[in-house]
């Protein structure tokens, strides 16, 4: 798959969502990168899907001049555990779906329970 090919199934999965979802769906930037830098206290071998940084739309106090969230989905970690360009696909959607469960305020283990990661 080529950059441009993942790009677009980054965008497709965000296109998924129900308009009712997607219009909340402000102040934040998905951005897509090769790799993910682990911190310094991290084990260096972390190797993650994507990764949601800010503060959920849940404890979220109205700022006027806010910094966006970020969603990252990591092209390198999700090429290398996919087997197929239909998985591939299918765990682009999972990553996207699971990062923006996460701006929406759901933890980790009701994100598994629904099926996104």
């Amino acid at each position: 798959m080529t950059e441009q090919e993942f790009d677009d199934a980054v965008s497709a999965a965000l296109a998924r969502f129900p308009d009712e979802l997607a219009r909340l769906l402000t102040n934040v930037v998905v951005v897509v990168e090769q790799e993910y830098e682990p911190e310094p206290w991290e084990d260096p071998d972390t190797e993650l899907l994507g990764l949601y940084d800010g503060i959920p739309l849940t404890e979220r106090a109205e700022m006027p001049w806010q910094l966006p969230d970020r969603i990252v989905v990591f092209r390198g970690p999700l090429t290398r555990h996919c087997r197929s360009r239909a998985e591939l696909e299918d765990e682009i959607t999972v990553t996207v779906m699971h990062e923006v469960g996460h701006f929406f305020g759901i933890e980790e283990d009701r994100l598994h329970e629904l099926g996104w990661g």
